[in-house]
């Protein structure tokens, strides 16, 4: 390198390490200054997006997010990026944060600062379905044998059963047999009282040496607070517990953990108990109890005829079998035969009847009492029923049909429904059970119709079980394959929209932790877009106010929000366009008041009074076409001019102007009326209509001349004037003409009227007679009936006074009313102070 090449002069070169250092800080920084432009804008909309989720300020989102990220060790870039691009929270994060700012804590080390009155949820926990679940306790576990379900046919087998026991041994075994399967029981003994102390009067389950210490144990208590006899309320032992009553052998402790003993008390005393034993250590259930309780009672009647019942073959009355009734649920008769002569069977009568039988006429319970079968229920007749009462009857053997359809007309409807029966002799009757299906089914059909119409799927949640029902049109809603089963708690944030994931899970935060009930809208995405959903529920709570069951329904209102939306934009269109046209009366208003200006009183114009009325009509807003002239052309005539245009609104007004200016242009010119109303059809005539055609007008053009006091007049299909002459009002008679617009050859004459002192001539458009339902003759009549009282010359009052006799409720045109009057020469010798005024109109 040559000494012109170096940058510093020899022994000047600074040193290169401190410089070194500069730049490599320097560039560091700038690394630094770019990762923090590029974090700014997603930090930014992340931001955002936490206010709109949790309702908080700037400053409280940043917080949240570094809580966040801090919690679940990631990165404050890659906390944001998870809020933008899965607002959804990921299962298991934790240190989701609502509530207001306060002081802060410390979370876990290195992490942000929490502020203390906030409020932490783990958002992913919420969906978490095991954290609900309840724990299985007695009686509601899987271990739990008896339900409601089965508590009704269980007690129903078993009060057809005691009908045909024939002592207490019978009854136990009967007891068992149906107690076994429904509570749990594995043995049943039966105490009753004798003169030497209870006595072991039956049992089941056990052999005959058990029951011989079982016997003993209880004879040797005799006197002792250990005695079953003295108890009055049902006592549930398991294991050796201190309020066990002392009568067990040795041993039977240990073979039988759980027992029950429940006194059967008849009439307020306690002579019988029957003693439950079960050899599993699990306590009796509150439903097992309840069962258990209900059976003995069924049984206490029974138990008081046992004793009194000398022989076997004997069999109990009527009334002991409508005792058991009375007790029973369900549909239970008893049927006795009724015979012919010869021994045939002709009929069956109902004797006793249980209280909840009802027959497809809606007979129930006692009503049923002293009906006859057939007469009844004739349809039956020879069917495989009634041949099943005969052979019952003959053999004794119980029969049991499959469901079956029977129809009945009742008040000339046909009705059908499907039974099951049961049939058993007892003596010489038979007993007869069923069960009506189609309840259950017009129940469900029913069901299946509210839901189909109120776009409702039904859902419920046994958080004992966790056992999920959902019904089809849930399936339906969320789009979700029947094969598939019901859907998971977890499962359901995968299908709600981000920004209505937050309210939703709050919602079932309320539902399922507090048992609050519920009622949240939320959208969900399915194949054909987004899908507007209501969910209803509420939680059934056990004492101490945790969720065991949860009940509701998932609503689509996606059709009421279209409806909803479709009406919006409908409001906005019609607020849309009655701006526009009010914006367009005002602008017609302005323009017809420009080009018509109205006078402040009378007005002489060639020796004429001259008085104008104009009065819109009193609907919509829009503005009309009608207007008027009356003015002195240079010669020392009078031009008089009144039209109606057809339509309403700026269009109406615009036509309203070039016919008026133009009518007088062409007679203040020299043209002739019939020539100007030639003229004027013509440009009509090349005047386009706003929908297509042309537009149409009527007029009256008239030229006064006042040395002969003569009004030569025409008309294109406009009403006659009226002429009110001593008193009398009339109308003029027309000469030809056809309304402006109408035809390109129009055919136009002319009349004279000579005009006397004192004489009145009103020109008028139609909307001043003109009623909905009334033909054009009856309003010139009533015009004329008025005009005649009400006009006077000169006075200014006058038109508005016949315009008010004449007003109604509906006006449906507006009203242009031109008041002409030759004044007598006493009444302008009265006012010679009223000097002829300019031109107007």
């Amino acid at each position: 390198m040559t000494p012109q090449e170096q940058p510093f002069p020899r022994g000047t070169a600074p040193a290169l390490s401190p410089l070194a250092k500069v730049v490599a800080r320097q560039r560091a920084e700038i690394v630094d200054l770019q990762r923090v432009a590029a974090l700014l804008p997603v930090l930014e909309r992340a931001k955002g997006a936490v206010m709109v989720q949790e309702g908080c300020s700037a400053q409280e989102a940043y917080e949240l997010l570094r809580a966040r990220c801090a919690a679940a060790e990631r990165t404050l870039v890659e906390e944001c990026w998870l809020t933008l691009g899965a607002i959804r929270p990921l299962r298991g994060r934790r240190g989701a944060v609502r509530g207001t700012a306060g002081p802060a804590r410390r979370g876990p080390v290195g992490a942000a600062a929490v502020p203390e009155d906030l409020e932490v949820v783990d958002e992913g926990s919420v969906f978490d379905s095991a954290r609900y679940l309840a724990p299985a306790g007695p009686g509601t576990g899987s271990g739990s044998s008896a339900s409601a379900d089965d508590a009704a046919p269980l007690l129903g087998r078993l009060g057809l059963s005691l009908a045909t026991v024939g002592g207490t041994r019978d009854l136990a075994h009967c007891l068992l047999d149906e107690l076994s399967g429904g509570a749990g029981a594995d043995a049943v003994l039966i105490y009753g009282a004798t003169g030497d102390g209870p006595r072991l009067t039956g049992y089941a389950g056990i052999d005959e040496v058990e029951a011989e210490r079982w016997h003993r144990g209880a004879a040797g208590a005799r006197g002792t607070d250990g005695d079953p006899l003295r108890l009055r309320a049902p006592l549930w032992v398991r294991r050796r517990a201190a309020e066990e009553p002392r009568v067990l052998p040795d041993g039977a402790g240990r073979r039988w953990p759980v027992r029950a003993w429940l006194p059967v008390d008849t009439g307020g005393q306690v002579e019988e108990v029957v003693t439950v034993l079960r050899g599993e250590d699990r306590a009796f259930a509150p439903a097992e109890r309840l069962l258990l309780g209900a059976a003995v009672q069924l049984c206490a009647g029974r138990m008081t005829t046992l004793d009194a019942v000398p022989t076997p073959r004997e069999r109990p009355s009527v009334d002991s079998v409508q005792q058991i009734f009375d007790a029973l649920p369900g549909s239970v008769v008893l049927l006795s035969p009724v015979r012919a002569p010869d021994g045939t069977l002709e009929d069956l009568t109902i004797q006793a009847a249980a209280p909840d039988s009802e027959d497809i006429a809606h007979r129930k319970g006692r009503r049923l009492v002293g009906q006859r079968v057939l007469e009844c229920y004739p349809t039956i007749a020879g069917t495989e029923l009634w041949r099943a009462y005969q052979e019952v009857l003959a053999t004794g053997r119980p029969f049991a049909s499959e469901p079956f359809t029977y129809e009945e007309v009742v008040a000339g409807i046909p009705r059908h429904s499907t039974f099951s029966l049961r049939v058993a002799r007892l003596g010489e009757h038979l007993v007869v059970s069923w069960i009506r299906h189609d309840v259950a089914a017009r129940q469900e059909q029913r069901l299946t119709a509210l839901q189909r119409l109120g776009n409702l799927g039904w859902a419920d949640w046994n958080l004992v079980t966790d056992s999920i029902a959902w019904s089809p049109y849930a399936y339906a809603i969320f789009e979700r394959d029947l094969g598939s089963g019901p859907m998971r708690l977890e499962e359901l944030p995968e299908h709600v929209l981000p920004e209505d994931l937050p309210a939703l899970t709050r919602a079932a935060q309320r539902l399922l932790s507090d048992g609050a009930p519920i009622d949240q809208p939320f959208r969900i995405t399915v194949r054909d877009g987004v899908r507007h959903l209501r969910v209803v529920a509420e939680a059934v709570t056990d004492a101490d106010g945790t969720p065991l069951e949860v009940h509701g329904f998932f609503q689509d209102l996606s059709g009421q929000r279209d409806a909803e939306l479709a009406l919006l934009s409908s409001e906005r269109a019609v607020s849309a366009q009655r701006g526009m046209l009010q914006a367009e009366r005002r602008i017609a208003a302005r323009l017809q008041q420009a080009l018509l200006p109205l006078p402040s009183g009378p007005v002489m114009v060639a020796g004429l009074w001259t008085n104008a009325l104009y009065h819109p009509a009193e609907r919509g807003i829009s503005v009309g076409g009608d207007w008027y002239s009356a003015i002195e052309l240079p010669d020392g005539d009078a031009l008089f001019v009144i039209g109606d245009v057809m339509g309403h609104g700026i269009n109406a007004v615009a036509t309203m102007a070039q016919l008026r200016f133009t009518a007088k242009g062409m007679v203040i010119t020299g043209s002739g009326l019939t020539d100007a109303l030639a003229r004027l059809n013509a440009l009509l005539m090349h005047l386009d209509a706003p929908a297509g055609g042309h537009t149409t007008a009527t007029m009256i053009v008239a030229r006064y001349r006042p040395a002969d006091r003569t009004l030569t007049w025409a008309q294109a299909g406009h009403l006659p004037p009226l002429l009110v002459r001593d008193g009398r009002a009339r109308t003029v008679e027309r000469p030809t003409g056809i309304l402006l617009g109408a035809t390109d050859a129009p055919v136009f004459r002319e009349a004279t009227l000579r005009l006397r002192e004192g004489d009145q001539l009103l020109l008028f458009t139609d909307g001043l007679i003109e009623r909905r339902g009334q033909d054009l003759r009856t309003g010139l009549d009533t015009l004329a009936g008025a005009a005649a009282d009400v006009l006077e010359h000169g006075r200014s009052e006058s038109l508005a006074a016949l315009h008010a006799s004449l007003a109604h409720a509906e006006r449906p045109d507006d009203v242009c009313a031109l008041h002409i009057s030759l004044p007598t020469a006493r009444a302008a010798a009265d006012r010679p102070e009223a000097p002829a005024a300019p031109a107007h109109g």
